[in-house]
């Protein structure tokens, strides 16, 4: 986390690392997004983190997941590890 001041006005950025994780369980897949409901009962929209995409790992509905949520817009996040 990083306080920047441009213009008098501060400015709080965030780092990757800042970014919320939780597990879920995907519902429902369309072509690149995925419909998890996370264990707090929201639904939020996901797509498939880098390594998930590069090595073809397949993601089913009813496929327990975690999920990092950027803490600035709460209702997209990026599946980083499918639990088998």
């Amino acid at each position: 986390m990083v306080l920047s001041a441009c213009n008098t006005r501060r400015v709080l950025l965030l780092s990757k690392e800042d970014a919320i994780q939780m597990e879920g369980v995907v519902e429902e897949i369309s072509s690149n997004a995925f419909k998890v409901k996370l264990t707090n009962g929201m639904d939020i929209r996901a797509t498939l983190a880098g390594k998930l995409r590069i090595h073809h790992i397949r993601i089913l509905p009813g496929d327990k997941v975690k999920v990092e949520i950027s803490p600035y817009d709460l209702t997209n996040g990026r599946i980083v590890y499918r639990n088998k």
